[in-house]
């Protein structure tokens, strides 16, 4: 305890920059938690939370027994396990792509076109995917006509939206996501390339066997982070993208969250549910995290 006090007073200088940091962190992220007591009381805004009835786990065993709680835990684990199995590999094999490109010019080109899709803002995405997706005036409902076919009207299929969501997802943050293996990968040491050279080791080989294993506690770390939100997944793009025909497959927990809020006015009800989902993402991060270090020796913890 006294190195710790003595390391504070030596560096105090640095301990002053970030505090500012820490009393916003603690101003809007931590003092805000004082809310979930919300959860378990019949909230009312014009009695406000000390004078609010206390009624327990009422919300929760309102929501478990809901038709909804089965609806929204399927719909959001479907989109979140999807986007990991087919999002997640993705962006490596693009990094390790891009690392054996050897044409500078035309590395720092593909680079640029795979990383502009992820600065185009949610609402606009969503507009492009409505326009492009049209069935009667859409960018691919035009292509279909030229070839005498009828392309499909996915926006109202319940059983399309899933691939819609996820692949039009991957195409927006394909190349941010693969940057930071990227970095992994500009970190490993040459002379393991120079003496897979020597001993002959093909381009495959050397993907194989230094850049995979190079990178993969950086995928671990990153894939326990997926793991540990995969019942918080966005609501603004499937909010956006939700219609009364494909609601079947787009109603998640964060759009029912909303609708208990916001439209219905039910406090306790969302908050609950707010709550729930929290409490799910930190066991199943914590579970993931556990196993990881078991199994390969990497862990955020």
């Amino acid at each position: 305890m006294k190195n710790k006090f003595r390391n504070i007073r030596k560096h105090y200088q640095l301990y002053l920059l970030l505090l500012p940091s820490a009393v916003l962190l603690f101003c809007f992220a931590y003092l805000p938690m004082i809310g979930i007591v919300i959860a378990f009381q019949n909230y009312s805004p014009a009695l406000g939370i000390t004078g609010s009835e206390f009624v327990g786990f009422k919300n929760f065993l309102q929501y478990f027994r809901s038709y909804q709680f089965g609806v929204t835990i399927k719909n959001t684990l479907i989109l979140s396990l999807y986007s990991i199995v087919v999002g997640f590999p993705l962006p490596i094999l693009l990094a390790l792509m891009c690392n054996q490109m050897k044409t500078k010019m035309f590395k720092k080109v593909f680079q640029v076109i795979t990383y502009l899709p992820h600065f185009i803002s949610t609402m606009v995405m969503c507009g492009l995917i409505l326009i492009f997706l049209s069935p009667s005036s859409g960018l691919f409902a035009n292509l279909f006509n030229l070839f005498g076919a009828k392309f499909p009207n996915l926006m109202a299929s319940a059983s399309g939206f899933k691939h819609v969501y996820v692949w039009s997802d991957i195409w927006q943050h394909l190349g941010w996501d693969s940057i930071i293996y990227l970095a992994a990968l500009a970190g490993i040491d040459p002379t393991y390339y120079e003496a897979a050279t020597v001993d002959g080791a093909s381009t495959l080989q050397k993907i194989r066997f230094i850049d995979i294993p190079m990178i993969l506690p950086t995928a671990m770390v990153l894939l326990i982070l997926r793991a540990g939100s995969i019942l918080g997944i966005g609501f603004e793009k499937a909010f956006l993208l939700q219609n009364v025909q494909n609601i079947m497959s787009s109603e998640i927990i964060s759009t029912y969250v909303y609708k208990m809020g916001m439209q219905s006015m039910q406090y306790s009800l969302s908050t609950a549910i707010g709550l729930f989902n929290t409490v799910v993402n930190v066991i199943v991060l914590l579970l993931v995290n556990l196993m990881s270090r078991k199994l390969t020796e990497s862990s955020l913890f």
